[in-house]
């Protein structure tokens, strides 16, 4: 029987690729759909953003991404009670991979920190935006990790209670920019005409560029906090 179970995976897939194909296409936009495009940088209701994906992440449906970054907040907070420790642990010295691999890394680092931060300061004006700008991010102390040793982080100053501390803080942050508005008598998580459009020529989009921001930082430093616990030693953890 067992040899039969890749035939029905791979049957069950052509026929559910063949009814796709066969599905008729969608050739007329929906009320929904031509509103977002409609008012996302023009329009009565505008969010001044041409990134259509964006303004509504953070603005025409902004409470229900506020409530998925608390539920990422909250995964990481589950993560740290898992892999808690009951002892400290005891830092060991790592020589990493070698020179070249060291080398190479030290590049590639500066440069996933460099897009990364493009990717979530322009993400009002092109596609990307906070969560993909964070979660490269932490790419780059995945790198760390694998070519040096979790160690280097921490003895850098880097290490998972700055993690979690740095993911607060743009948790928070993402909390002000939302309450804001409530203070200048406009309703939660507003956008315009809360906050300006521009500063000095330049498109920011009200707050559609600080929420980027401070989910920039809360993504970045809550997936480094995980993989900085994931990286301790198995002996470390059964001592």
């Amino acid at each position: 029987m067992k040899r039969f179970i890749p035939l029905i995976i791979m049957l069950i897939a052509i026929i559910s690729l063949a009814y796709y194909v066969k599905l008729p296409q969608q050739t007329e936009l929906r009320p929904l759909g031509k509103f977002y495009l409609e008012n996302s940088y023009f329009g009565n209701y505008s969010a001044k953003s041409p990134e259509v994906v964006t303004s509504i992440l953070w603005d025409y449906r902004g409470v229900d991404t506020l409530f998925e970054t608390s539920v990422f907040f909250l995964a990481i907070i589950g993560s740290l009670a898992l892999f808690s420790l009951e002892r400290r642990e005891r830092k060991r010295k790592s020589q990493g991979l070698t020179l070249i691999v060291r080398d190479v890394t030290k590049v590639i680092v500066a440069m996933i920190i460099t897009v990364s931060a493009s990717i979530a300061l322009h993400g009002h004006l092109t596609p990307g935006g906070g969560f993909q700008g964070g979660s490269a991010l932490a790419v780059a102390p995945l790198l760390i990790i694998a070519a040096y040793s979790k160690y280097v982080l921490e003895e850098h100053g880097l290490d998972k209670t700055r993690a979690l501390v740095l993911r607060s803080i743009g948790l928070l942050g993402i909390t002000l920019v939302a309450l804001i508005p409530l203070l200048e008598g406009g309703f939660i998580m507003q956008n315009q005409p809360i906050f300006p459009a521009e500063i000095g020529g330049q498109l920011l989009s009200g707050s559609l560029i600080y929420y980027n921001i401070f989910e920039f930082l809360a993504v970045g430093a809550g997936f480094t906090a995980v993989f900085l616990l994931l990286s301790i030693p198995e002996k470390e953890v059964r001592a």
